[in-house]
């Protein structure tokens, strides 16, 4: 249990690092990811007016449906997300891991999102 919640606190200490440096403006909100151990979240904040402007994850009907491995899920929820946030008039992002190594499922969503348009 211990080691558990070091790594939540590690993750906690590295987010709260992370996000006094990043923030999402209008022009360029900030694109959120957040992954527990099944699923992938991400969504499109807009902090200065407090606003999420776009959100999608792996829970969604039409992508849990679909059988994909952890990795190809988060390629298809950073897909989604761009063509929602284009749908919305959003091109240009800042990327917030969310303390979370830029690795793995988190890569891929990264990368599906470029690949839907996103630019950042």
């Amino acid at each position: 249990m211990a080691k558990t919640a070091d790594k939540v606190l590690r993750r906690s200490r590295i987010r709260r690092r992370l996000r006094s440096r990043i923030t999402g403006t209008a022009e360029r909100p900030r694109l959120s990811v957040f992954r527990s151990n099944k699923q992938i979240y991400a969504q499109i904040i807009d902090d200065e007016a407090g606003v999420t402007l776009v959100s999608c994850s792996s829970r969604q009907k039409d992508l849990s449906s679909q059988p994909l491995s952890k990795t190809e899920q988060g390629r298809e929820v950073g897909k989604k997300l761009a063509s929602l946030a284009r749908e919305k008039g959003v091109e240009q992002v800042v990327f917030d891991r969310g303390g979370f190594n830029y690795h793995g499922r988190v890569k891929a969503l990264a990368e599906g999102a470029r690949e839907g348009g996103l630019n950042f």
